[in-house]
This record gives structure tokens, C-alpha cells and sequence, in this order.
């Protein structure tokens, strides 16, 4: 079986570029003896594409030990994004707005592919970023390809904490460091947002918690851990739930973090969709010889062009409105664009 991520529906053509970071301020939380490394993904509209190469979704020594851990090598092959390896930005834009992503626990940057490009084909710079030994796989330049030692998160609350400093460690040095030429200038650090799924979205509102440069924030299907839920924030917050087990209705440290919102707040729930309907598992699941009933344990019963035509349309709604000052109408109410999505305010 092929798998590849959706296609992006914006105007512009995609450039990307993988960074190494190394934060030499701190003793990394999980591997003793290891100071903090990070690898992120740079998406960026690009000036021209010709001759640049399609990323993989996954790199190669990655993607293999990857498919190795699910027991599945030879059964799926992870394809090419749309994003092309070190192609030139179009400057012409000016100075873009930035949008960070983090995955779900146990997961990888590459999760959150098809929404990324999207924002990054209307135009936006999207950091996606591997939370090492807490991601199911990072592999270095060096060739180093790493796991969780102890084969999985189980510890959420230290997680979320520790990817909020992850977050303000890529903050400080997207601001600060020497970035590639052809991103010099490109990244408005006076507009930031965030979003991500599940333990990403704990992480999300527990890093605009802790780092006020983070203007708005989105949380897909995501928890709230930690003293964000109590304390509550004063920036746009997007709470996207589904259904049931871990939604509004049924988890306090959500409703209490609800509660105490002072900026714009929505809640859209989806119905139909269950955690893992956000981000690229809603297609890649379908490949991996799930029984129908796992499927929908997974993915719920919503069909995957609903789950995808959501993922391209209200993220880019929510940072259009509160990055860039573009007022759409899929916040204000129920649309009969979307009817399986139901509004709280």
C-alpha cells in the first residue's frame, strides 16, 4: 500500500527545510547525559520549485524503523509530500506569519503534514517539531535514529512541560539564529500561533501559558494538563473535540480550562470523528490492514474527504482571523459547508 498526505489546495508551491537544534542550556529531560536536541521542519511558500526535490514524509532510516515498530515493513510504502527540499521562499510576500505545530504523543512532525502544507500554500511559515525520546522516531543528520527508551509517554503532565520549553527553545531561536539565506527575513515573529493534536494540544496551551509571543492557539482533539487549565489564558483559543470519551462533556480539566478563557473562544465538535481523525492518521490508518471496527475505533465513521476538507478549512480560518486580521464566516455559526460540525461558544 501507498501513502502519500493530501495535496494542498492553496495558491503558492511549498519549500521546506529540516533544522538541528541543540540547546546547550539544558540536560535533556528524558536521556540523562544528553543535552536537549531537537529536529524541525521549516514549510514555507516557495519562489520556484524546479529542480528541488519532494521531501519525504518521513526520512528514509526513520520511516524504516518506523514501519519496523508497527510491524508492518514491506506492507506500506510512506511516500513524498508536496513540500520541496531547500527551495527558495518567495520574499515577494513579505514577512510571513508563523504557525507551530506539535504532535500527539508517541508521535512524529510528520503526523501533521497535509494541514501544515495547507497553511503553508496560503501563505504562512509552519514549524513542525519532533519532541525527542517522546516522538516515535527522529532521525539526526548524522544518521542517528532515535526512540523513546522506554517504548512510549506515559508520563503526560512532564511531557506537555517539557515540549512547552521545547517550544520556547525553537522560539528563541528562530528569533536569534542564523537561519538558512533563503529564510532570512522571511518569519514574522510578531505573529505566532500554534496548534496541535492531542498531548500537541495540551502542549499548545500549556507553551501560550508559558510564552506570551504565541498570539493564538488551536488545540485538535487535545488535552489541557498542568496549570494552564486553572489559570486559563487571554488569546484566542480553538478548542476541537469530538464525541464522547476525552470531549467538553465528559473531561473537567477541559471544562475547567473552558471556564477560564478570556479571549475569543470556540469550541467546534465533529462529529462523526474520533481522536485519531486529525492529522495525517486519518489516511494513513486506512493502509495499514485495520480490521472495520478498529478503523472506526480510530478514525470514527466521518469519511476521510469530511476529516481532510475540515483539517484544510478551520485552522486556516482561525489564523487568518487572529494572525493576519481576515475575518471568515466558518467562525461566526453552523454552515451548511460543514454539517457535521457543531458549535459551542
Amino acid at each position: 500500500m501507498h501513502f502519500e498526505p493530501p495535496s494542498p489546495t492553496g495558491p503558492y508551491q511549498i519549500g521546506t527545510v529540516a533544522l538541528h537544534l541543540v540547546d546547550s542550556s539544558r540536560t535533556d529531560p528524558w536521556v540523562a547525559g544528553h543535552q536537549r536536541e531537537l529536529m524541525i521542519n521549516v514549510w514555507y511558500p516557495a519562489r520556484t520549485t524546479a529542480g528541488y526535490p519532494l521531501a519525504p514524509w518521513m526520512q528514509k532510516a526513520a520511516a524504516d524503523r518506523y514501519l519496523s515498530d508497527l510491524g508492518i515493513p514491506g506492507r506500506v510504502v510512506l511516500g513524498a509530500t508536496d513540500g520541496h527540499q531547500g527551495a527558495p521562499a518567495d520574499h515577494r510576500l513579505g514577512r510571513l506569519p508563523v504557525v507551530l505545530y506539535s504532535p500527539g504523543a508517541n508521535a512524529s512532525r510528520s503526523y501533521g503534514t497535509g494541514v501544515v502544507e495547507e497553511l503553508a500554500s496560503h501563505g504562512y511559515a509552519v514549524v513542525t517539531m519532533d519532541h525527542t525520546y517522546d516522538a516515535a522516531v527522529v532521525e539526526f543528520p548524522d544518521g542517528r535514529v532515535v526512540t523513546n527508551p522506554k517504548g512510549e509517554i506515559t508520563d503526560f503532565v512532564k511531557a506537555a512541560e517539557v515540549r512547552a520549553a521545547d517550544t520556547r527553545f525553537v522560539l528563541d531561536q528562530l528569533s536569534g539564529r542564523k537561519l538558512p539565506a533563503k529564510l532570512t527575513g522571511l518569519l514574522d515573529m510578531n505573529r505566532i500561533g500554534m496548534f496541535g493534536h492531542s498531548l500537541g494540544g495540551a502542549s499548545t496551551s500549556w507553551a501560550m501559558y508559558t510564552d506570551k509571543r504565541i498570539k493564538a492557539g488551536l488545540g485538535l482533539d487535545g488535552a489541557v494538563l498542568g496549570p494552564v487549565a486553572k489559570a486559563g489564558l487571554g488569546r484566542p483559543y480553538l478548542v476541537v473535540d469530538t464525541p464522547g470519551k476525552g470531549g467538553m462533556d465528559t473531561n473537567p480539566m477541559l471544562q475547567m480550562f473552558w471556564k477560564n478563557l478570556r479571549g475569543f473562544r470556540l469550541n467546534l465538535t465533529l462529529k462523526g470523528a474520533a481522536h485519531n481523525s486529525f492529522g495525517d492518521d486519518v489516511r494513513l490508518l486506512r493502509k495499514v490492514g485495520l480490521s472495520k471496527e478498529e478503523l472506526e475505533d480510530y478514525v470514527g465513521t466521518i469519511p476521510e474527504e469530511r476529516a481532510l476538507a475540515f483539517q484544510r478549512a478551520y485552522p486556516l480560518a482561525f489564523f487568518d482571523r487572529f494572525l493576519r486580521g481576515k475575518k471568515s464566516p466558518l467562525l461566526d455559526g453552523p454552515t451548511p459547508c460543514f454539517p457535521e460540525v457543531a458549535y459551542t461558544r
